[in-house]
């Protein structure tokens, strides 16, 4: 083949240029013998260790209880030798678990121990607060209509229309009805704006905590302020 040019020698052979000149390096590098076929196989592991370094992971492991995947790997990166690749931190920590090696920590979950409702028998002893959805007015902007019920006498004590569920308006709307009705021993109210907040603590959203200090005394009522109860 000596005189031959490349580009000659690739279009008799039907392989390109770039072709040509890796094998090309191979031979010059290996030989006769780098002329061979070889595997397509992607170089990396795939979905599968060879066994091997499986069995090294889990005995590393066994060998060493508190290591975790990113130690073992740091081990192995200094262990194995230099041609073959060493598998990801996540790769790693996929052995073990399929070997039962990854101790599971239990989620403890704080469920709160909620109190009975207030069954309300007599006036003044429960109120209820609602927001009853909202409408658009006229002008366009919405209405929001907050309402203040009885839970014994079904009494409607306060329908208030209101430019938005915000703790402001909601605040003064019950200021003013505490002024001219009184506290109640309780307050019913659902888990939306402004009655709670999910992301506060404990649920307490700045309407809640304002109707617990006992600044609503009333004469009309001298049982203290009234306390905020909530559906689970």
């Amino acid at each position: 083949l000596e005189g031959e040019t490349m580009t000659d020698l690739c279009r008799a052979f039907g392989i390109s240029r770039k072709t040509g000149y890796k094998l090309l390096a191979r031979y010059r590098d290996e030989g006769s013998g780098a002329l061979t076929d070889r595997s397509r196989r992607p170089v990396r592991y795939a979905n599968q260790l060879p066994p091997q370094i499986e069995s090294l992971i889990v005995n590393l492991k066994r060998g060493k209880p508190h290591w975790g995947a990113r130690k073992i790997r740091e081990l192995l990166v200094r262990r194995l030798p230099g041609d073959l690749r060493v598998p990801a931190q996540s790769t790693i920590h996929a052995v073990l678990d399929r070997h039962g090696l990854v101790a599971r920590a239990g989620r403890r979950r704080n469920r709160a121990q909620g109190t009975p409702l207030s069954s309300g028998a007599n006036p003044n002893d429960l109120w209820c607060a609602d927001f009853k959805g909202e409408f658009r007015l006229g002008n366009g902007r919405y209405c929001y209509p907050l309402t203040v019920t009885d839970h014994a006498s079904r009494y409607l004590l306060l329908c208030e229309a209101l430019e938005s569920v915000r703790e402001e308006g909601a605040i003064a709307a019950f200021a003013r009805l505490f002024a001219e009705r009184g506290l109640p021993d309780a307050i019913r109210s659902d888990n939306g704006v402004p009655f709670a907040s999910p992301n506060a603590l404990f649920n307490l959203s700045k309407l809640s905590v304002w109707w617990l200090p006992p600044r609503h005394r009333h004469r009309a009522h001298q049982a203290g302020q009234p306390a905020a109860e909530r559906p689970p």
